[in-house]
């Protein structure tokens, strides 16, 4: 089975928690204190494997979670780091964010995108020792690991795509040129996705096709799953349009050209523009050997390239192959001379902003008439970091928030004596 979507949920490790400890050395009774730091929480990481060419091996399990760091110890023990949780995916595998922005485009074997970042481990009390504070008796927990749902989209990687109408042939034609082994049979909607293969042509050179389900009138919108199939060719450079030459299906060569022109433009533009290899097949029929010299001519005076062949008997295919090697060769040169004009252009991928977890302090907001809801990175993650059972610890996180103005911000807003705020998943009673 082909998958090409899916969603997961993720999970970066929790950081380890800092400890609370103090020097017992038999002549330092009054040792200082020694509490090691929190190991950093595992990342979720998307790793590509060009062994991989679906995800459908992604299907049976939804949500991954990345290791845990290990708590600090005495003696300035760091707490050992949680092992990535790495996830093997596809070349040309497309990362999205529920709002559906574009965060990661994965092209390249071994190339590695961070998904869910892990906690970082809280600071044992040695990193909080001061000349005012000789003996500090609290300690930060390790963050919490990002947690994400994220969708993945997988779109080919392939040279050319390979399009047309259902039972044209494209399927016996990429059969004969590579090694690829799609199921043929005289009807339609036999090949249900795409199949990719490499075709070697003169010497040492190769290109990958794309075989893509025959395509219908509506393709843009769905039918026929065509909107799925489409995505296929947006990576490609070149598209070989295969056409039954016969009419045996009932249509004309003519007017299926431009029926499957006019789903590739109204789904995405950018197709529309890619440069066309015309090929018209099934030769070995009467009917379609008849109609050549004129749809040749029809097709040749558009400025197509046209290669007449026979993908069931293998007539012209060996020219076909190598014409659509020169016409990649053709193209290649091309953009390289308009790379040194105007420059490479990338494409934006948009990423969220890596800033200062103090850029944003806090946002109160009054959600009923006796509770506050305070949002912000900053008093999120000291909550999350703080062992709100450990007195020391509550002390110092609440001495943090009145000198941040968090205690103003809520007056101003009209907070009394016992009514509730609310950061992240905890809730609290205010007493000024």
């Amino acid at each position: 089975m082909f998958v090409d979507e899916i969603e997961i949920t993720l999970e970066g490790g929790s950081g380890g928690d800092g400890a609370v400890s103090f020097q017992k050395e038999k002549f330092e009774p009054r040792g200082g204190p020694d509490g090691g730091d929190g190991g950093d929480g595992g990342d979720v990481v998307l790793k590509v494997d060009e062994g991989i060419n679906t995800l459908n091996h992604l299907r049976y399990k939804s949500k991954y979670e990345a290791q845990d760091g290990e708590n600090g110890a005495e003696r300035n023990k760091k707490g050992r780091a949680g092992k990535d949780e790495i996830i093997k995916v596809a070349p040309g595998t497309v990362v999205f964010d529920r709002q559906g922005r574009k965060l990661a485009d994965l092209t390249e074997d071994q190339e590695e995108f961070v998904a869910a970042q892990g906690g970082k481990g809280g600071r044992g009390n040695a990193r909080f020792k001061s000349s005012s504070r000789q003996a500090p008796k609290f300690s930060e927990n390790g963050e919490s690991g990002e947690k994400k749902i994220l969708k993945l989209e997988l779109k080919l990687l392939a040279d050319v795509g390979l399009v047309g109408f259902p039972n044209v042939g494209k399927s016996t034609l990429i059969s004969m040129i590579t090694s690829a082994r799609p199921k043929i049979d005289n009807y339609h909607f036999t090949t249900v996705e795409p199949n990719l293969g490499v075709v070697n042509y003169q010497d040492y050179s190769s290109y990958v096709i794309a075989d893509v389900p025959g395509l219908i009138e509506g393709a843009h919108r769905g039918e026929g799953l065509g909107d799925q199939f489409l995505k296929h060719l947006e990576r490609t450079r070149l598209l070989v349009h295969m056409i039954d030459a016969s009419g045996i299906e009932g249509r004309q060569p003519e007017e299926d050209y431009h029926k499957i022109n006019n789903e590739l433009q109204r789904f995405n533009q950018s197709l529309a523009q890619l440069n066309q290899i015309i090929v018209l097949n099934k030769i070995d029929i009467p009917r379609a050997r008849k109609n050549i010299a004129d749809l040749m001519k029809k097709f040749q005076s558009m400025g197509l390239d046209v290669y007449p062949i026979s993908a069931a008997t293998g007539e012209g295919v060996e020219i076909l192959k190598k014409e659509i090697g020169k016409a990649l060769e053709e193209i290649e040169e091309e953009s390289a001379v308009q790379e040194d004009e105007f420059g490479d252009s990338e494409e934006v991928v948009i990423t969220p902003d890596a800033s200062d977890e103090r850029s944003e302090k806090f946002i109160v907001n009054r959600v009923a008439p006796d509770r506050f809801k305070v949002e912000g990175n900053f008093v999120e993650k000291l909550i999350d970091r703080t062992d709100l059972n450990d007195e020391p610890s509550l002390r110092r996180m609440l001495s943090i928030l009145r000198n941040e103005g968090l205690y103003e911000e809520l007056e101003r807003a009209g907070i009394e004596n016992g009514m509730t705020v609310i950061i992240g998943r905890q809730e609290f009673d205010y007493v000024r």
